[in-house]
């Protein structure tokens, strides 16, 4: 462990963020240093599209700088500090970040100046259990549980009841793992199903799922609310209606009428609830979910108390029909008072009293017995035998008990409504898509994301535990039903056979009214926080601003309220109610659900699929198979439950999804798709050209650099092996190469050229293309390589090059200069650049290393780089086992304790896992070594200036130089070794001796003396010095800490704005450096290239 100083320093936090997607954009300056203005700065225009201006930020000069910039131990850095911050005030920033909360604004859209004067909102502090997993729990029971799990065992039978709830859990159980997957891959603000698929399948389809979602979710209000009318007219106030049949067999429209009315009314007063006091509806969630778990536990508890004394609850059977209880009193024929037998009401409703003497009686009355039977016979009958098996039912067709004897003769259907009957057809399809609903609102835990103290560990345990809870919940409860109530009870759907009371209710202990009004309350609940959560749904959409016709919808009242929304949510829903059956409308939510499902499922495939660098979740138990499997479950079901529904939901997606296209969708979220389209043709480029990629779709796109020898062999080989390992054969790789000389002249060289590279790349598997261009001059050739290698979108935005090694040796400096010349392009160009030293004791892709670290020093902040390229490395095979460590560099007014807490905060909110650890560096006084070394490093640099000669004078040497045939061909040495001298024979010119030729030389070697003292008495530069001592410094500790690391990344240091420096800044690299196996120098390209959000 290093040991930390604790040290007081000042707070430096800016109060706010203007944008922060990742960290697009943040204000590195210090509060107190002046700035020319946004011109030099890196910034984002919200959409993740950056806008970046100068390479060399801050360029004038005129601006005076503090001396904080000229920190000892940063002083190669001082020049780009504007852009690239220390690491401490970077993290100091990113501290005071926390989730956004729910409402009216998405973090990507803070786009207007309002945002900077939003207050800091409060630190969510929500745990697992009331964050997610009691939301779950509430949102997932519901009224069918209540009102049809009883119906669906009896006509399903409990083997198919069971099959029925598998399949459903089972569905939503693959999808929350997908969904915790995306959930935990970073930051999820409010938003939930939809934005998970919008931010990761893009626009379109995010546009598409997210309108279904929202008619799913407003759908279910509908459904919630015929629920609680049903319980109220039918169990609770059954002399409330107010339409009444004034036949026998209208029954059914009178009671249709009365919950359209009944209906229209209560989603009226919801309304008005929500839109007047929003607040109430969530301080009463938790009232509304007691009332849920009371009624479950009364269940079980009765289930429990019918082993001893079931309840009583008689059915009364003719023959082997059931009666419809609440129109007689006795069930019997006769009834005995007394002495006295008199006919029974029973037998008044049988029999027509035309004559007194002779009464006309229904034919199947007089041939069978009324018999009384248990209709809760209790867990300890055995009656679970005879519901095993399911008994589908037509419509009309009378609940008959198959053990009960009788004389199968036809009766009068004018007393058809003495009989309990179905009142639809049933099908084990329509069964599914009743009971699906039941299993849906595991999103609950997802949208409250906001407000969680750790989303990433709570969304996923929450959500499981939940769907687990409810999945043996309703599992246990199908059993149960089978196990203690009659048959023919369970098919009663609304329960006449036993006097009009709820059947889940008859086993409930100790009154039906328990199961009554607790779920009469917890339907309104749920039935409130659909309406309070649609639209908002629909405002999310609406703002996002992908679908026109929808804007107004993003508008409300003026704390965020979306009243537009509103009213739109609940005039569909009023539709709804107007079908008013709870059978019609279950699948119709069931549609809409799946199909939000599919997507998440989808989503999560995709990514995994992709490897995407962002896609680094910290919920590690799923997998694409499972993805699948779920995504197929939806659609099965969706086909299952009702194909039609299914075709034409399915229709209302792809129209929304073509609507979308066509209008051109001008979000850019770092989508999935958008990382298909990189290995597309035609139509993905087009999409591709839209814009630059988002930073959760940033990977490097290389374009590597490289040299031939003579014979056209590529001639470190180990470039394209670490290019290899660092793709994985993802994204788009370029392998480029400058042959010297006339296009006209080595077009066939040209070709060998490439065929060359092409071989190589085949050995060392880098997928990619070849480029080999003719200039007639080395480093003009990489300049126009780096403009225009790539079409469209698929370019390059990251640049490998070899390190020129013995380019203090050479005589020629063109070797060094070419090289700092392409760090410039390619800084200009806004392109990051990696520069693998000593790149010959890389390893291949045969090795492995069994074990060692992989080092980062991150000294200052440019966009990423250095984090992400350790994760990309350790996906390949040779650097799995490799762990990853990051060191930074603390100043002596920087807190390094808290800088270590910092830094790990963020490196889990990135979803990197590493050792941290924070080296203090001290200021300390000048070392006479470093004093000595800079002094060497300026005497040879004078040395060779005094060397060259002046134009005039180099052009008539260059002649003498002919004449004696010899000549130094200027080599480009942008790549790894030595630099090569070519030797073409030249063209002899004759030449003759004239006096000013003659005076000329004599001048020059009288001159050499005098060059020399100037050597002796030069002193060093004091900007030279403290950069040598920057170099000194960061080595020592980067050799103490890192000597036996497999690999070493490290920031590189800008080149100097003055190219007279060109010369000292090699020097400081080869300083920095010194002493390591491997380093690989990184440089950023002006854009952050890793984000913390999903």
């Amino acid at each position: 462990m290093p040991h930390f100083t604790v040290v007081p320093v000042e707070d430096k936090t800016l109060p706010s963020y203007d944008s922060l997607e990742g960290i697009n954009w943040v204000d590195h300056r210090d509060s107190g240093h002046s700035y020319p203005g946004h011109l030099d700065t890196v910034s984002s225009d919200g959409h993740g599209s950056h806008k970046e201006d100068s390479p060399f930020l801050n360029s004038s000069d005129s601006s005076p700088k503090r001396n904080d910039y000229y920190d000892r131990n940063l002083a190669l850095f001082e020049e780009e500090l504007d852009i690239r911050p220390k690491v401490s005030s970077l993290l100091s920033r990113l501290v005071s970040y926390t989730n956004i909360t729910q409402g009216a604004k998405e973090h990507e859209e803070a786009e207007s100046a309002e945002s900077s004067k939003r207050k800091i909102p409060k630190s969510p502090n929500m745990g697992t259990l009331m964050g997610v997993y009691l939301p779950c729990l509430q949102n997932i029971f519901g009224i069918i549980l209540f009102l049809r799990l009883t119906w669906i065992v009896g006509i399903a039978g409990i083997m198919q009841s069971l099959l029925i709830v598998l399949m459903c859990c089972s569905c939503t159980m693959l999808t929350a793992i997908s969904m915790s997957a995306i959930a935990t891959n970073g930051v999820v603000p409010a938003g939930g199903a939809y934005f998970m698929i919008s931010r990761s399948l893009g626009p379109e389809f995010g546009g598409a799922v997210g309108l279904c979602f929202y008619l799913g979710t407003t759908f279910a209000a509908a459904m919630y609310i015929l629920g609680a009318i049903e319980i109220l007219l039918s169990y609770i106030f059954p002399m409330a209606a107010i339409f009444h049949t004034s036949d026998a067999h209208g029954g059914d429209s009178a009671m249709l009428n009365n919950m359209r009315v009944y209906g229209t009314i209560c989603l009226g007063l919801m309304a008005l609830v929500v839109l007047v006091g929003v607040r109430y509806v969530n301080k009463f969630a938790s009232l509304f979910l007691a009332c849920v778990i009371i009624s479950i536990v009364s269940i079980y508890v009765g289930a429990v108390k019918s082993i001893i004394s079931p309840p009583e609850f008689p059915i009364c059977m003719l023959g082997n029909r059931t009666l419809v209880r609440h129109m007689f009193d006795e069930c019997g024929k006769n009834i005995t008072t007394g002495n006295t037998t008199v006919h029974s009401k029973l037998w008044q409703n049988f029999c027509s009293l035309g004559n007194a003497s002779d009464p006309h009686c229904d034919e199947y009355f007089l041939q069978n017995n009324v018999t009384e039977i248990k209709g809760i016979p209790g867990l300890a009958s055995g009656i679970i035998r005879d519901n095993l098996w399911g008994s589908y039912l037509e419509k009309g067709e009378i609940l008959e008990k198959a053990s009960q004897p009788t004389v199968d003769v036809h009766g009068s259907l004018e007393n058809f409504y003495l009989y309990v009957s179905a009142d639809i057809t049933t099908s084990f399809t329509l069964l599914v898509g009743i009971f699906f609903p039941s299993a849906t609102g595991i999103m609950a835990g997802s949208n409250r994301s906001g407000d969680l103290k750790d989303a990433q560990r709570s969304i996923p345990v929450g959500t499981i535990l939940a769907i687990t809870t409810t999945s043996l919940v309703y599992f246990s409860s199908v059993v149960l039903f089978g196990a203690c109530i009659e048959g023919v009870v369970l098919r009663d759907k609304f329960g006449d056979a036993v006097n009009r009371n709820l059947i889940v209710g008859t086993l409930s202990w100790p009154s039906p009214w328990v199961i009554v009004i607790g779920s009469f309350f917890s339907t309104v609940g749920a039935g409130l926080q659909s309406l309070t959560g649609a639209p908002r749904l629909l405002q999310a959409i609406a703002k996002d601003n992908i679908i026109p016709f929808l804007r107004v919808f993003g508008h409300g009242k003026a704390n965020g309220e979306p009243t537009w929304a509103l009213l739109l949510t609940t005039l569909i829903a009023e539709l709804g109610i107007l079908i008013a059956s709870l059978d019609m409308v279950a699948p119709i939510l069931s549609m809409f659900f799946l199909m939000c499902y599919l997507f998440v499922n989808l989503a999560c495939a995709v990514q995994t699929l992709l490897r995407t660098p962002n896609w680094r979740p910290r919920f590690k138990y799923y997998h694409w198979a499972l993805s699948f499997l779920g995504m197929s479950m939806c659609l099965a079901l969706m086909f299952i439950s009702s194909w039609y529904y299914a075709i034409v939901a399915m229709g209302i997606a792809g129209m929304i999804y073509k609507y979308i296209e066509y209008q051109g969708a001008e979000k850019e979220w770092g989508d999935g798709i958008r990382g298909l389209s990189l290995s597309g043709a035609r139509y993905a480029l087009l999409r591709l050209e839209a814009g630059p990629p988002h930073t959760k779709n940033w990977r490097p796109q290389l374009l590597v650099l490289l040299k031939l020898d003579e014979d056209l062999h590529v001639k470190y080989p180990r470039l394209l092996t670490f290019a290899s390992q660092l793709k994985a054969g993802k994204g788009l790789t370029i392998v480029g190469s400058v042959i010297q000389g006339n296009f006209l002249d080595s077009y066939g060289e040209t070709q060998a050229s490439e065929q060359a590279i092409k071989n190589m790349m085949e050995i060392e598997k880098v997928k990619g293309f070849c480029q080999v261009v003719v200039a007639a001059k080395v480093r003009e050739g990489i300049s126009h390589l780096i403009q225009s290698c790539g079409l469209g979108g698929m370019k390059h935005n990251a640049v490998v090059m070899g390190w020129p090694y013995g380019w203090r040796q050479s005589e020629d400096p063109g070797a060094w200069k070419t090289f700092i010349n392409t760090v410039r392009c390619t800084t200009a160009a806004h392109l990051a650049l990696m520069v693998p030293k000593n790149v010959s004791f890389y390893p291949s892709n045969h090795e492995r290393f069994a074990e060692g670290h992989i080092d980062v020093w991150w000294i200052v902040h440019d966009g990423g780089m250095l984090m992400l390229l350790p994760f990309l490395l350790k996906q390949h095979k040779v650097w799995r086992k490799c762990k990853m460590r990051i060191f930074t560099v603390a100043q002596m007014d920087d807190n390094s304790i808290q800088m270590k807490k910092d830094l790990a905060t963020f490196l889990y909110q990135l979803r990197i896992e590493a050792e941290v650890e924070v080296v203090e560096m001290h200021d300390s006084d000048i070392s006479a070594y470093t004093y000595e070394r800079t002094l060497m490093m300026e005497q040879r640099s004078q040395m060779l200036r005094q060397m060259r000669l002046s134009s005039a004078e180099r052009d008539r040497e260059a002649q003498l130089v002919k004449d004696r045939h010899s000549m130094i061909h200027m080599s480009s040495l942008y790549s790894d070794e030595e630099d090569e001298l070519g030797e073409p024979v030249a063209e002899r010119i004759q030449m003759t001796w004239t006096k000013e030729k003659l005076n000329g030389e004599r001048r020059i070697r009288n001159n050499a003396p005098e060059n020399f003292r100037e050597l002796i008495s030069i002193k060093p530069d004091q900007s030279n010095v403290r950069r040598m001592h920057t170099a000194v410094k960061l080595n020592e500790v980067i050799v103490n800490r890192s000597h036996d690391a497999k690999l070493v990344l490290l920031n590189m240091p800008g080149p100097p704005k003055n190219s007279e420096g060109d010369e000292n800044y090699m020097e400081f690299l080869e300083v920095l450096t010194e002493g390591l196996e491997r380093v690989l120098l990184v440089r950023g390209g002006g854009r952050e290239v890793i984000t913390i959000y999903s």
